[in-house]
């Protein structure tokens, strides 16, 4: 007699993407009441900022999520791609490695090109190194897997330090108060993992089930989205020539941020922060698959980023709002969250749905810390980016 093994797919509850959607819309929404007992009207409920503010407010947000579509286009097939094409798991990994290592290299030099030469620019830039990977990949039956990591590398480090740079210096330009920035910092990582989530909404609609599909379609998105970028940047976006010289740069470089330990410790931070993000993506996927389990991991993805949304709409509630922390604080009683509920998985094996939890609670924790860095970053070099 035979013996059926019935196999359990285990899927998240539906009340689940249920609460976080409507938590991160009471968070917003509730804000402006708490805070009505303090003389601080959060940004984006202000009606008295200038129209000017508020046009490149909405044209950067756009900007910002259409960068964010653009990265996550290229990162919900990327594996399943090259295993299409016949790349093996050594070439894959060692192709994001020479990626990452000519991010590190150049990327820091593109940052002082975009201060001297100017953000919009190196923008085109990051928009045109997506549009030559579309291209490259709908001509090409076969592309160089090398090519496309190392210009998708370069673009996510363009996309690291640009956009940022550019909304501070020009909210430095039209003279506007200290919490407005603080706003637009939460705003961009919520409206980063909104687009990450869309993207992936939209890359799996335009596949559905037929593999011929997956290596056009999402080609064809992605320079469509970077080709209208380049158009809207160029018509938009009106930026003043630079006149600094290259001798003031490194002077004010070595005035401002060599010279400050604050800057040493933020960067230390930052990078800690970066090498958790990257070590959580590399393994979440198979820890929570671990002993043979099923699961359907592409549901799981958006309660993540869900989750990161939350945290960021928690950043005002914290920053100026009725729950008022010093930002140093915040950060070192998030941290020490983070490595709390990442030590439970460290521990022992843990239940899916122990999983699932302790992985929304830490996107949870970085939605509020990416926005509290951005502060801080703003706080130490603010005289630095706008000399």
């Amino acid at each position: 007699m035979g013996v059926v093994i019935e196999t359990d797919v285990w899927e998240a509850n539906q009340a689940l993407y249920i609460f976080i959607f409507f938590s991160c819309f009471l968070s917003i929404v509730c804000l402006p009441h708490f805070s009505s007992n303090s003389n601080r009207t959060p940004a984006i409920f202000d009606h008295a900022l200038p129209p000017a503010f508020l046009r490149f407010q909405r044209s950067f947000l756009l900007l910002c999520s259409l960068s964010s579509v653009l990265e996550g286009l290229w990162s919900v097939f990327g594996e399943s791609e090259l295993a299409y094409y016949g790349v093996s798991k050594e070439q894959i990994v060692l192709s994001l490695c020479v990626g990452y290592a000519v991010s590190l290299f150049i990327g820091p030099f593109l940052g002082i090109v975009s201060d001297l030469r100017g953000h919009k620019k190196v923008c085109l830039l990051f928009y045109i190194l997506h549009l030559l990977v579309g291209i490259w990949k709908r001509i090409i039956a076969h592309p160089s897997v090398w090519l496309a990591s190392v210009c998708l590398s370069l673009a996510t480090s363009i996309s690291l330090f640009n956009f940022e740079t550019w909304m501070v210096v020009e909210h430095d330009k039209l003279g506007l108060r200290q919490d407005t920035l603080n706003d637009m910092f939460w705003l961009m990582t919520f409206a980063e993992a909104t687009s990450f989530i869309g993207s992936q909404v939209l890359a799996n609609w335009l596949v559905g089930s037929d593999a011929e599909k997956l290596m056009v379609f999402p080609s064809t998105a992605a320079m469509l989205l970077a080709l209208f970028s380049i158009i809207y940047v160029t018509q938009r976006w009106k930026e003043y020539p630079r006149t600094a010289t290259f001798k003031d740069y490194r002077t004010s470089f070595c005035t401002y941020i060599f010279g400050d330990k604050r800057i040493w410790l933020l960067a230390w931070a930052q990078a800690c922060v970066q090498f958790s993000i990257m070590v959580f993506w590399i393994l979440w996927a198979p820890t929570i698959v671990a002993d043979g389990r099923e699961i359907v991991l592409g549901l799981i993805y958006p309660c993540l980023l869900g989750a990161r949304m939350l945290g960021s709409t928690a950043f005002p509630w914290f920053s100026n709002g009725p729950l008022s922390f010093r930002t140093e604080d915040c950060l070192l009683y998030v941290f020490i969250m983070m490595g709390f509920v990442l030590s439970i998985v460290a521990y022992d094996y843990q239940e899916i749905g122990v999983l699932v939890t302790v992985f929304c609670l830490f996107h949870a924790c970085m939605g509020l810390v990416l926005p509290s860095l951005a502060r801080l970053r703003t706080m130490y070099t603010i005289m630095f980016l706008c000399f």
